[in-house]
């Protein structure tokens, strides 16, 4: 655990859901890059033990804030504690996101409700908070992990794709808004990634979520990091889906939809 003066020699970055996935080896990119961390996800276990490695292997000092981002005051407290700890955020990553996959009309209110909170609500309090605080300074970096299902609708998941939908748009505006004023924001779009998001989400036996079509998560977050870190706004790790948007462009919104829905409908 470290001091909010050991913080303030340094340049630091807050993850979110930084315990496992995409989050952790974005984790791993700016620990080796000497960043301190604050980490934050609902998994107290696994964050101490990723706070651990970081600062065994790094040197870097690190910070654990166990909190639930489906919370509704979650993003204050996080700002308000680490601004009262005298903590400057240079980096934010908001990667926690949670999905569901079925029928709108049979999937369980409550869980998308959550997600809409941790997915949409929460990224945006905490960008707009630690926004502020950057451009007072002049200076940081905001990485929101979108994914390629923010490009289109998505039948059997509706709800998820329309808060990645979400995510770029807000990322595309805010780039636009803050534009020369020495701070950038930027969305990193995977594709299926090999993480523990397709058991969470219930998409474990959908053929678009195997591996064998999957990108593993520490590519992923290393080209995220090096986009981020070059101003790139829109981060798209994999060749094949950038040309895949170009195509979607081409074709009526409807046949897109069609198309998404039957991947979502084939299984392994």
């Amino acid at each position: 655990m470290a001091t909010g003066d050991a913080f303030a020699r340094g340049k630091s970055v807050l993850v979110t859901g930084a315990s496992s996935g995409i989050g952790y080896e974005l984790t791993r990119c700016f620990a080796r890059d000497g960043y301190d961390l604050v980490l934050l996800a609902r998994q107290v276990e696994a964050l101490e033990k990723t706070a651990e490695e970081m600062h065994r292997e790094f040197e870097v000092e690190t910070r654990v804030l166990a909190r639930d981002l489906s919370d509704p005051a979650a993003s204050r407290q996080v700002h308000d504690r680490l601004a009262g700890d005298g903590v400057e955020i240079d980096v934010l990553v908001n990667n926690a996101g949670l999905g569901t996959y079925g029928r709108f009309a049979q999937t369980d209110l409550e869980k998308e409700l959550a997600m809409i909170q941790v997915n949409v609500t929460a990224l945006t309090g905490l960008s707009k908070l630690f926004l502020r605080d950057m451009l007072g300074r002049g200076r940081g970096r905001i990485l929101n992990v979108g994914s390629m299902a923010g490009f289109q609708p998505g039948p059997l998941m509706a709800v998820y794709y329309a808060t990645k939908a979400y995510v770029l748009s807000l990322t595309q505006a805010l780039a636009n808004e803050i534009a020369g004023s020495g701070v950038t924001v930027s969305v990193l779009c995977p594709g299926p990634t090999e993480t523990d998001f397709t058991r969470r989400a219930g998409t474990g036996k959908v053929a678009m979520f195997q591996s064998s079509r999957a990108m593993d998560a520490r590519t992923v977050a290393r080209i995220g990091y090096r986009g981020l870190m070059r101003g790139k706004t829109i981060i798209i790790p994999k060749g094949g889906d950038r040309l895949l948007i170009q195509l979607e462009r081409l074709l009526p919104r409807k046949t897109v939809t069609e198309i998404v829905r039957r991947f979502q409908e084939s299984r392994s």
